[in-house]
This record gives C-alpha cells, structure tokens and sequence, in this order.
C-alpha cells in the first residue's frame, strides 16, 4: 500500500480483516471499527457541510463541543469518522478544534506540510476501506514554517539538517511550479501543495482512486487563515 502498484480494494479489506484484527489502530480497534457512535455524516457533501459549519462556529467564537467524558466512553466501543484530514503537524492547527468537532468525528493524518507520505497514505487508505469515511480533505494553512523553509531553500539556502530535508524534498515541487507568479509566492506555493496532493492521493491509491469514482469518497482541499481562523474550501 502507499506508492506505486496496489493490491485491489477488494484485496485491501479482505487483508484488513485478517491483519487488523488484532492490532490498533488510531485509538480503536479494527474489530471495533463501525461500532460506537453512529457516524455524523454518511455522504460527502453532508461531510463537508458538517466541517465548513463548524469552522463558522469555531470563528465566530460560538464552539458546541463541551464535556467528553460521555463521548470518550462511546468511542470505546469503537469509531464511526465522517471525515480522514490530511493536515500540517503546525501546533497552531488543532484540526479537531477548527471545525469545531468531538473526538471521533475526523481521522487525522498530520506531517509537517501537509503532503502525501507512503504511511500517511496507508493510513488514508484504511480510512477510507476499513472505516468508510465518505470524506478526505487535504489542509494546508497560511505562514506553513514547512513551505517557508523549502521556499529558502530554493532561493539558495542551506540546506535542511536531518530527516527535514525530506520535508523540503516533498515540498519543492511545488514551491518551484509557484516561482515567479503573481501574488504573494508563499501563499501561492501553499495552495499548490494542497492542491499537489488531492491529485497524489488519487494518483498513487487505487483504494482512493477507486472509492473516488465510484463517488462514495469526495475530496477536498483547503487553506486554513492562522489570524482570522477561517478554512477557505477549494
């Protein structure tokens, strides 16, 4: 799974059957997997309305989400998520909190730059296959430390120390297909990766791909705004 040739999705959830039964995974159990709570959303586009809804919440200060000790107890018995997020490790986005959900409600996927990895990618794909979540959404945000530094390092920087290097790596097609345009080059570079990504995940996932075509999975893309905390959907 992750790159290159994949096995069906039919191969996928029969091996997800076997393999993950005894095994955990984001905070459940494969076996547990569509127990609990009943899933908030069924369809893609009831998905995305749940999001954009809470982000208005979460910006105009007027937050639902409450007391979890109830919720916590539900989730034991397993996850029904309507959402898979592929967001930025940035501590300034707490994915949960900006659209304004419980716990259970969105499966997140978090990397420093918000792009496609072959384990992310894994764990994408379990979301859609195992836990039937009828949307992903790709979440970049503004002043993304990531994308800054790749956009240093392709002006003539030093370049990274360590495993960073591999974040610029993944990031710098981007940041070069946005070199030279108009506007503001960081902004612009951010919204290529995000977009970079919605086709990478279909690209190199038949299981998205798939699920995709058959339009039980939507996907998304979208810039969140650290001053005024908006999530702008593409």
């Amino acid at each position: 799974m992750g790159s290159g040739k994949h096995m069906g999705r039919g191969r996928f959830i029969e091996a997800a059957g076997l393999g993950f039964a005894a095994m955990t995974l984001a905070g459940g159990s494969a076996s547990a997997a569509g127990a609990g709570p009943q899933r908030a959303a069924e369809s893609p586009s009831e998905a995305l309305a749940l999001l954009k809804q809470g982000n208005e919440r979460f910006v105009g200060d007027r937050g639902t989400c409450a007391s979890l000790s109830v919720r916590r107890l539900e989730l034991a018995a397993g996850q029904n998520p309507f959402a898979i997020v592929l967001g930025c490790s940035d501590s300034r986005v707490p994915i949960e909190t900006v659209f304004d959900q419980v716990p259970g409600h969105i499966f997140v996927v978090r990397v420093a730059g918000n792009f496609v990895t072959a384990d992310g990618l894994g764990s994408i794909e379990y979301g859609v296959a195992v836990l039937k979540a009828p949307l992903i959404v790709v979440l970049g945000h503004s002043a993304c430390g990531a994308v800054d530094a790749t956009i240093k390092y392709v002006q003539g920087g030093p370049k990274p120390p360590g495993h960073i290097m591999g974040l610029v790596d993944a990031i710098e097609p981007a940041v070069r297909e946005t070199k030279g345009g108009a506007g503001d080059w960081l902004e612009n570079a951010i919204a290529r990766n995000v977009r970079d990504n919605i086709r990478a995940l279909t690209a190199r996932s038949s299981i998205v791909a798939d699920a995709v075509s058959q339009k039980s999975v939507q996907i998304a893309g979208g810039v969140y705004d650290l001053h005024s905390g908006k999530v702008t959907f593409s």
